[in-house]
């Protein structure tokens, strides 16, 4: 039996799955154009699914094999609380609407949740070969140089961003959004409002930019990211204020600098 701590066993597997996903990142490459695929819901669907399927292929096995006794998480737009143990959160294609309609924001990530709290993440860009790493405990990364969050303080200087998490959302969710954008627009410096999450959360654990939340629960693109900006010296909370965890209801990450002035903002819209 392997008498390796956690975070010995799970630095240890972090090459093996860096190397697993830039070799899926490769597979979503030759999938991509500049054109957009699909003129219809149900052709866009299609190629959403064969992005997906394409990189699970490569991608699904060496993960598993990877961790002996760890087990997939199938559905890659559901949330809520995992049951015990550990679990692989992957999203084979990150931003997939973008990808099939020609756009360059777009990933690979795969994550493994210990318990419901993300301990190792790989999120891979394709297009510009960067891969941003973490373990918890050891730091975030780009390309093997850490990165640091944001120093701001004033949430009016800051750049903050929100999108949508699945198609179809329920409108209460809808109306949060817009009202937290419009309450954003009113108490920070700039909105962004885009999808998919991932792609604005390596840029608040990079310092580009201050905070990002979400009305959501969809684990497969909070995962990878909270660690990342955790790991980066963030600050990660649900928007009641508690600890951000894969069974949250809601999301936060911010600079710790702007969180509680972006919680104040966040929190009462209900």
């Amino acid at each position: 039996m392997s008498t390796a701590t956690p975070f010995a066993a799970d630095t240890a597997l972090l090459s093996e799955v860096t190397a697993a996903v830039r070799a899926a990142g490769r597979t979503l490459s030759g999938r991509h154009t500049t054109r957009a695929r699909g003129t219809g819901l149900d052709e866009i669907v299609a190629e959403i699914h064969a992005n997906d399927d394409a990189v699970l292929d490569v991608l699904k096995e060496p993960l598993l094999r990877a961790r002996p006794g760890s087990r997939w998480a199938e559905d890659e737009l559901a949330g809520g609380a995992l049951p015990p143990g550990e679990w692989w959160v992957v999203d084979p294609a990150e931003g997939n609407i973008n990808h099939v309609h020609g756009m360059d924001d777009w990933a690979v990530t795969a994550t493994l949740v210990r318990d419901n709290l993300p301990v190792l993440t790989v999120v891979h860009l394709p297009l510009t070969g960067h891969t941003y790493t973490a373990v918890a405990g050891g730091g975030a990364h780009l390309d093997g140089r850490p990165l640091t969050v944001s120093a701001k303080t004033d949430l009016g200087a800051a750049l903050v961003g929100t999108g949508q998490a699945r198609p179809g959302e329920d409108e209460r969710t809808f109306r949060r959004i817009g009202d937290s954008v419009t309450a954003m627009l009113i108490n920070g410096l700039v909105v962004r409002v885009s999808v998919p999450a991932t792609m604005q959360l390596i840029h608040v654990a990079a310092g580009r930019t201050d905070a990002f939340w979400q009305f959501s629960d969809v684990r497969s693109g909070l995962v990878a990211g909270a660690l990342l900006v955790a790991e980066a010296g963030g600050t990660v909370t649900d928007l009641a204020g508690a600890p951000w965890h894969a069974g949250s209801r809601d999301f936060l990450a911010a600079a710790p600098g702007v969180h509680p002035a972006a919680l104040d903002v966040l929190a009462p819209i209900a």
